[in-house]
């Protein structure tokens, strides 16, 4: 009778309430299941490890890049932390899941959406964000930092670890980039943003991109305004977006106040 009713504390009740214990063990579980999937996608990963880096080294050779690694355990560990990244990009979407069994019970059906279908669009526009810098971005970096031996007797050489460092922190960098219109739909969803803050501050935005586009790509005209336009094209459509999604919250909300008027006259 006891070992019955200490499970029964685990399960939830008829309202979805659990006790604290089960929400642990819940939490251990599900984190468990995250740590074996990542594991197992690692193992995958790894064996397609040196596929991948021969795919990101041929871009620099494409601009006469010769990559050499200095230290016995470097090209070892290109691989690992390329078989990582890799794994917890595939296990992301399980990840994702999983967070959100754990804390929908907690959460409204209208939150539930707008968490949802900001996972699915975040992960849409992380993968335009990879995609502009591999196809764009990287290929004006690369051009240009090369033409720097062209003016004295020096061949290049790279590190094979700095280099794949370097490309994966940009596909980073434009991956979280594009995912402005994401957050700025989610946060105007919850309601902590309006969409009038984010034209009041349309023109120090413009600012920090060009500054950020300057940071991030070769010292040029051209590759900069490549850079910019499309972030500041983010920014726009990210105010179109919350106005849209700000207007139609507040067109429920006033329902509600008339439904509620109605009902106490």
């Amino acid at each position: 009778m006891r070992k019955s009713k200490a499970k029964s504390k685990d399960k939830p009740n008829a309202d979805g309430s659990m006790s604290v214990s089960g929400h642990l063990k819940e939490l251990r579980n599900r984190i468990l299941v995250c740590v074996i999937l990542l594991f197992v996608a690692f193992g995958i990963c790894l064996s397609f490890a040196p596929t991948f880096i021969t795919y990101l080294t041929k871009m620099g050779e494409a601009y006469n890049y010769v990559f050499v690694y200095i230290a016995p355990q470097e090209l070892l560990l290109v691989y690992l932390n390329t078989a990582l990244i890799a794994a917890l990009v595939c296990c992301f979407p399980v990840i994702a899941y999983e967070a959100y069994a754990f804390c929908s019970p907690g959460l409204k059906k209208k939150e539930r959406f707008f968490i949802i279908a900001s996972l699915l669009a975040g992960s849409l526009f992380f993968l335009l964000g990879v995609a502009f810098a591999r196809f764009i971005s990287l290929p004006f970096v690369l051009r240009f930092l090369i033409q720097f031996t062209h003016e004295v007797d020096v061949s290049a050489s790279i590190s094979i670890q700095q280099y794949i460092s370097f490309l994966l922190t940009l596909f980073v960098i434009f991956g979280l980039v594009f995912e402005l219109p994401v957050i700025s739909v989610l946060l105007t969803g919850l309601g902590l943003i309006k969409a009038e803050w984010l034209v009041k501050g349309r023109k120090v935005m413009i600012v920090i991109i060009f500054v950020m586009a300057a940071i991030i790509t070769p010292p040029d005209v051209v590759s900069q305004v490549m850079v910019a336009v499309p972030m500041i094209g983010l920014y726009e459509l990210s105010i179109l977006l919350s106005r849209l999604i700000g207007n139609r919250r507040k067109e429920k909300e006033d329902e509600e106040e008339d439904t509620d008027e109605d009902e106490a006259s």
